[in-house]
């Protein structure tokens, strides 16, 4: 039983489908990030740096709320009716902050457009729509997805606002989001059987496991620290490069486009040397580092854009190597059978996080100025190094997946036993539920042809 070496057309077409949904989803999100501190300024009641942060991050906590329970309720009436309800959700968010005219209006729409939270949905569908051995590769899509939007977002968006406005960009995404939903109905294929993936979404018996994780809580401490302090800084961020900098926001790519490309460059070879020379705390501690340095250092030193300029570098070539290594991290550290749980925590922590953010810069801009938002943040990163200092290193592993026969009935608890001992497998487990057995090896020099015997017994 070997396993197929590409993608069906149908996992190609969902993968491929579900990767650009959610790139149209996270366009409408990143595009304000580097411009609406200064043009929700401008709106009534705008001149309060509370309010600016409150509807920055309004989005964040609502999304923290619902992103689980819409996932699991995506499991009972079906994937795409969620996603259906997510997107217009999003759509009509977006109208509201798009007709706003009080700084209160952008607060409920921005909380409206996180109620959409799909992305546990969408995490599940592709579950669905793919074959075990090629779910890595297709969640590996996704995040390309994510990131290139992230960064087409922040040099784009100054421009953007520019032609049309912050309102315009609301419009914008909401015709983005009917154009997902279009894209669902019309590109991404229908599952022909929906079932829970304890690979890929996250199970309420599980939490408890996930929650009292050692090496996991440090994690999620961790990318809660690291988007809270990305919040903050773009609540302030834009007014200082316009205040300090003397560059009008059309033009505040000429700064975003070249920090971000350095931080794309130098974070290859950082990753590479994690993965491959089993260096990954060793990195990671360094980015760490390197964040708390560039957060101190905009705290305590912008004299000039060229400062400016300097410690954004530094900041995305740090952020950038952990938005990159931490998933790696979470995959490698969380039990076999919880991996979808922890990432469940794990994304939960990312969106509470924006909120957080935003909402304590806004008041620390307005009562103290931009020093002490920098000085927050470099404190979250300073507490973020103390915790990884005493992480584990993680083992070089990685998770292998095999379909059991929809008709075997033999006893799970052997079979995860059996294959817990072959050579190289660190974890196994078999769910038979799910029809899978999930095994934790390593990297490399695994007995994959003993596992691949005993799977072969259960078809």
């Amino acid at each position: 039983m070997s396993a197929t070496p590409r993608l069906s057309a149908v996992e190609l077409r969902a993968a491929t489908g579900l990767a650009g949904l959610y790139a149209l989803r996270m366009l409408g999100m990143f595009l304000i990030l580097p411009v609406f501190a200064v043009y929700a300024g401008h709106l009534p009641g705008g001149e309060s740096h509370v309010l600016v942060g409150l509807a920055f991050g309004a989005y964040g906590l609502t999304q923290a709320l619902l992103q689980l329970p819409l996932g699991m309720w995506s499991d009972k009436v079906g994937r795409k009716k969620v996603i259906y309800i997510g997107l217009a959700l999003f759509a009509l968010g977006s109208i509201i902050c798009a007709v706003a005219d009080h700084i209160v209006w952008m607060i409920v729409g921005r909380a409206v457009q996180g109620a959409g939270a799909i992305s546990a949905a969408i995490t599940a569908l592709l579950a669905d729509l793919t074959r075990e051995e090629h779910r890595t590769k297709a969640m590996a899509m996704i995040g390309g997805s994510i990131a290139t939007t992230f960064a087409v977002s922040l040099v784009a968006a100054p421009t953007l606002a520019e032609w049309i406005g912050l309102p315009g960009i609301f419009a914008l995404t909401a015709v983005l989001a009917v154009a997902a939903i279009i894209g669902v109905w019309r590109v991404i294929p229908t599952p022909a059987l929906s079932r829970h993936h304890s690979d890929a979404e996250a199970d309420t018996g599980r939490l408890p496991q996930v929650l009292r994780h050692p090496q996991l809580l440090r994690l999620n401490y961790g990318v809660f620290a690291l988007h809270a302090a990305q919040m903050a800084m773009f609540t302030v961020m834009p007014l200082l490069l316009t205040q300090i900098g003397g560059v009008v926001l059309s033009r505040h790519w000429w700064i975003y486009l070249p920090v971000v490309l350095v931080g794309f460059v130098l974070m290859v070879p950082a990753v590479i040397i994690g993965e491959k020379r089993h260096k990954l705390k060793q990195v990671f501690v360094l980015a760490i580092a390197l964040m708390c340095v560039a957060q101190l250092g905009m705290a305590l030193w912008l004299p000039s854009l060229s400062a400016i300029v300097g410690w954004l570098a530094l900041y995305f070539v740090a952020f950038n190597i952990l938005e990159a290594t931490q998933p790696s991290l979470i995959s490698k550290i969380a039990p076999v059978a919880a991996r979808g749980t922890a990432m469940g925590v794990y994304n939960t922590c990312q969106s509470a996080s924006m909120f957080a953010g935003s909402a304590m810069a806004g008041w620390l801009y307005q009562h103290a100025g931009a020093t002490p938002v920098f000085l927050l943040c470099a404190g979250l990163m300073a507490i973020w190094l103390v915790v990884s200092l005493g992480m584990q290193p993680p083992l070089p592993v990685r998770t292998q997946m095999f379909p059991i026969g929809e008709h075997w009935a033999g006893e799970p608890g052997v079979l995860s036993a059996k294959l817990g001992q072959i050579d190289g497998v660190k974890e196994a487990v078999v769910l038979i539920d799910e029809r899978v057995a999930l095994l934790k090896v390593l990297q490399s020099g695994w007995d994959e042809a003993a596992a691949q015997q005993l799977i072969a017994e259960t078809h």
